[in-house]
């Protein structure tokens, strides 16, 4: 049960932070135009990219972190701006980030597939304070779990955007977005609050 738990206490804060469904818009509009066949491998390639990023970022962070003098405090309270940012964006605009349709098809997966729109500063930010808390394992097995949930659903891309409609994936998306700011909100607090701290 303990290991249930701190899977659950895992798992979600880096599904708010992918976000599969908020994202799914971008997916069926940068994946369009394919076939199939060239959507489910750009798919995959994303996922690919997203899975490799994020466990280097796991791996070599925190030592990035103490070579350059960074403190914990610093990374949250800067991680919190950035994504307080993307969020904002998101909620007056609609978009995280400017496409450019000339890119690529295996461009597109990896940016901006899978970087930033599925493994980016939250992510990224989210990652580093969950294995300061939680066994490394734990946290490994999580984001593994995230991004076979998020392969499912962009894998399903149509049959989801029929299902949900457009109005309900906009709503769905503004209310990831709200909850991204209020995350951000929160580790900026935390940040601050460290560094104030004797």
């Amino acid at each position: 049960m303990e290991i249930l738990e701190r899977l659950g206490l895992t798992f979600i804060p880096l599904f708010v932070a992918i976000d599969p469904i908020g994202i799914l818009p971008f997916v069926v509009s940068l994946t369009g135009e394919m076939t199939p066949q060239k959507r489910s491998k750009t798919i995959r390639q994303s996922m690919m990219a997203a899975l490799t990023l994020g466990l280097v970022f796991i791996a070599i962070g925190k030592g990035v972190l103490l070579f350059l003098n960074i403190r914990m405090s610093d990374f949250l309270v800067a991680g919190g701006i950035i994504l307080l940012v993307l969020a904002v964006r998101y909620l007056m605009t609609g978009k995280l980030v400017e496409f450019q349709p000339t890119l690529g098809d295996e461009m597109i997966a990896v940016v901006p597939l899978g970087t930033p729109l599925v493994v980016g500063p939250a992510v990224l930010t989210t990652l580093l304070l969950l294995t300061d808390k939680f066994h490394l394992w734990i946290v490994i097995v999580s984001f593994v779990l995230n991004l076979l949930l998020a392969w499912l659903v962009f894998s399903q891309a149509d049959r989801m955007v029929r299902i949900l409609r457009r109005e309900g994936v906009g709503a769905i998306s503004q209310i990831a977005s709200l909850l991204l700011a209020a995350i951000a909100v929160m580790m900026i607090r935390q940040g601050l609050m460290d560094i104030s701290a004797p």
